[in-house]
């Protein structure tokens, strides 16, 4: 590869929100356009008329953005193959099927789906692989004029060259051989004039100058067809690669029920981007490196080479572990806002700082921060039931001796706990967590000297005095 020549894209279909396949596509094209100092083409393939949404698409934009894939070419940017929305460029697809049609190498098929289906059950039923019979291959214009007087609309269908093979190399799995003979005679044009994805996907890749394609492997029987297609135009193709689909824990694809959620569920979870990049960009794809990778590292270490063939199995465990580093990376200012206003209410302003420096070992979502605002800024909390068990087993004197070691040193942490486990001989676990069961009504959390520093005074008294109560 060279970076004169690489020029990816992704090309999705506004007809629901982006999910993790989706957004995985996206992420590979970009990285190895970024890799070779190429161009990423965003282009919106919205023929499917009737589930086509605005906005769907406003909404895959704004995702992208998001994930930091900016394109440099496509919707809002503009660039020199335009416009970038299938659904503007009929005239477009009008001059490259004329061409066909002059050159013989289409037909009007009336065949209606009823005769389609029939016909497929036969050929299934004689153990034959079911491809369009030819119907309609060789009706003369009287006939044509017939059905047409009838009413019929027709579809319009590429004349597959027989006795064929098509042969190319896909960068993920190696060569690969197509026998024309089981391919049948397919639709570019559907009978309501709307274009077939394997046509215009095919016209649009070679006129945007598109060098390389990674897709999923549901594709990879569309590719032979598209070459053919393409080479009837002599039209120049790009080079395919055809990645393993994203299966769920049961080796299923992924469904609503294995978390197939859509990038917007995420984000609304509080999933940070940059841990989506770095979870997506190894599901399927092998780095050298294991760590923690910023965007440009991403990109730097992206090879075709390293994509498997295995399917990548979904693991919500692993996205979790990104999640967390991302949130242990991110600038406190970015964590504050992430939080959301269920924290800012909670915390004091002059608080911030060191509330996000305690509880960010324990944050993965915002919920979790507003736990904790809640906890240590909100009302005194009712201990849990391991709670309970902790602060009875420390007893009455323990609580007594924990308030007297706290009028002496507050919450200097350190002080604190030498002088109670003088007081009481506590040591370990029993020293600990009957303090941090007090003051938090949790047996974990954040550190317990963070804590210590930022609750109120009158708080820790208060919730000190509730685990010992007088005789």
């Amino acid at each position: 590869m060279t970076t004169q020549t690489v020029k990816t894209r992704f090309a999705p279909s506004p007809t629901g929100y982006l999910h993790l396949g989706n957004i995985r596509t996206a992420l590979f094209n970009a990285l190895l356009a970024r890799r070779w100092g190429g161009r990423f083409v965003l282009r919106i393939e919205d023929t499917d008329r009737e589930r086509s949404c605005p906005e769907y698409i406003a909404a895959l934009l704004d995702d992208l953005r998001w994930l930091g894939l900016d394109w440099r070419e496509g919707p809002e940017m503009g660039g020199p193959h335009p416009p970038y929305a299938q659904s503007e460029r009929t005239a477009v697809y009008a001059e490259y099927y004329e061409r066909l049609e002059v050159s013989s190498q289409t037909y009007p098929c009336f065949c209606t789906p009823a005769e389609l289906a029939l016909s497929r059950k036969v050929q299934q039923a004689a153990g034959q692989p079911p491809r369009y019979a030819g119907a309609c291959a060789h009706l003369n214009e009287a006939e044509r004029r017939a059905r047409r007087a009838r009413g019929l609309q027709p579809t319009l269908r590429f004349r597959v060259p027989p006795g064929r093979t098509v042969e190319f190399t896909d960068l993920v799995r190696g060569p690969q051989r197509f026998a024309s003979n089981d391919i049948g005679d397919f639709v570019i044009r559907r009978a309501d004039g709307g274009a077939q994805f394997f046509f215009v996907n095919a016209v649009d890749d070679a006129l945007m100058e598109i060098t390389h394609v990674l897709r999923g492997e549901d594709h990879l029987t569309n590719t032979p067809r598209q070459l053919l297609l393409l080479e009837a135009l002599d039209l120049p193709a790009p080079r395919y690669g055809h990645m393993a689909l994203i299966v769920g824990s049961a080796g299923g694809p992924l469904s609503k029920r294995e978390n197939d959620l859509s990038v917007r569920e995420l984000r609304a979870a509080g999933y940070l981007p940059e841990a989506l990049l770095n979870y997506l960009a190894r599901l399927g794809h092998r780095y050298e490196h294991d760590g923690w990778m910023e965007p440009a590292e991403l990109a730097a270490g992206f090879a075709v080479e390293h994509l498997g063939r295995a399917p990548a199995r979904y693991d919500e465990a692993q996205l979790l572990h990104w999640q967390a580093e991302a949130v242990g990376r991110a600038a406190p200012e970015r964590l504050w806002t992430w939080m959301g206003p269920a924290v800012g209410e909670r915390v004091p302003p002059g608080q911030r700082e060191e509330f996000i420096a305690a509880v960010r070992p324990n944050t993965r979502f915002p919920a979790d921060a507003a736990f904790w605002a809640e906890r240590l800024f909100g009302e005194d909390p009712t201990p849990g039931d391991d709670s309970r068990t902790v602060i009875a087993a420390a007893g009455p004197t323990y609580f007594a001796q924990a308030l007297a070691a706290y009028a002496e040193h507050g919450a200097a942490y350190q002080p604190l706990i030498e002088d109670l486990k003088r007081r009481t001989g506590a040591k370990g676990k029993n020293l600990f967590m009957p303090l941090r069961a007090a003051l938090t009504g949790e047996t974990h959390g954040p550190e317990l000297a963070r804590v210590l520093a930022l609750l109120p005074p009158d708080s820790v008294r208060r919730r000190l005095e509730a685990a010992s109560p007088p005789d």
